[in-house]
């Protein structure tokens, strides 16, 4: 059974002009063309840590070709990096820290149902961890108000 959503999704204007585009994302976190895996911050509440990022994920992803033809899944490793780089956007761009924040674990993570294009990824985050240099967040992907992952990712200031 997947864990209560970390905010109520009803509260937010979810076809609100992001607060932080898939441009502005880029002058932030270093991923680009192919892996560049967050297309916009629509909320976020520094206080409390909260963040809301989607994934527009369409017909023309890199994976498609080959990731169960006919039937394209998004495979669970971009999921994970959805989170990733919600996690990084939320600690240099929200928390204010420079420098490259590196990918370093996963604490766990679960997959509750497919992804399928096309599809708006909505990535739920809670920042549960900062410390000088680590910083470790649970995330919540939701696809029509169903949990299709959640996972405990961190990452660190390298």
């Amino acid at each position: 059974m997947p864990s209560p959503l970390l905010f109520d999704l009803s509260r937010i204007d979810l076809k609100a002009k992001p607060v932080f585009d898939k441009e502005a994302i880029l002058k932030v976190n270093p991923q680009n063309f192919e892996m560049q895996q967050l297309n916009g911050i629509l909320w976020f509440d520094k206080d409390k840590r909260l963040i809301l990022g989607f994934k527009d994920v369409t017909e023309h992803e890199f994976w498609i070709r080959g990731h169960i033809p006919g039937r394209p899944l998004m495979p669970g490793v971009i999921m994970i990096e959805c989170a990733a780089q919600l996690l990084s956007f939320f600690v240099r761009h929200i928390l204010g820290v420079e420098g490259f924040i590196g990918f370093t674990g996963i604490e766990s993570a679960k997959f509750r149902a497919a992804v399928q294009p096309p599809a708006r990824l909505y990535l739920l985050g809670h920042l549960t961890a900062v410390r000088s240099r680590a910083y470790s967040a649970f995330i919540q992907g939701v696809v029509n108000d169903t949990v299709v992952f959640e996972t405990n990712v961190s990452g660190m200031k390298v």
